[in-house]
């Protein structure tokens, strides 16, 4: 157990768990399968990077409140467990200034781990400059975790 993260590309919202709704193990080659739609591609993968989680929960809370959404109590501890946080093109400046100067808030949770901003730092400044050629090309970049 643990913290996951992951980044991905879609052409939609919610096309990752409408993928796996659809999916079904290919006997032949062992994989998941939907045959109506495209699979969300990868960008990139962390292991227990628990400062970046709590940059990505603050940008969570910043854009439900700037959408007045409201946050149930129950969900403002667990925040983005599990929750597809959409990347804009101004999200990924600001993530890679805040990377740069080296100032990812610390944050601490069960299953997150230590502080790994150093051995993640090469690999984030790569997310970066990979998310925004697809945000470029008028793709979507989506954040997701789960512990």
């Amino acid at each position: 157990m643990g913290l996951d993260q992951y980044a991905y590309v879609a052409a939609k919202a919610g096309q990752r768990q409408e993928w796996w709704d659809g999916a079904e193990l290919d006997a032949d080659t062992s994989k998941f399968k939907n045959p109506n739609l495209a699979e969300p591609r990868e960008l990139a993968y962390w292991r227990k990077h628990p400062n970046l989680q709590g940059w990505m929960e603050s940008l969570w809370k910043r854009k439900m409140h700037d959408t007045n959404k409201e946050i149930p109590d129950s969900d403002w501890d667990s925040s983005v467990n599990g929750v597809e946080l959409e990347l804009t093109w101004e999200d990924l400046d600001d993530l890679e200034k805040t990377i740069k100067k080296r100032n990812l808030p610390n944050t601490q949770g069960f299953f997150f781990g230590d502080n790994n901003d150093q051995h993640y730092y090469g690999h984030d400044l790569e997310f970066i400059k990979n998310a925004r050629a697809e945000v470029f090309l008028g793709l979507k970049v989506f954040y997701n975790s789960s512990w």
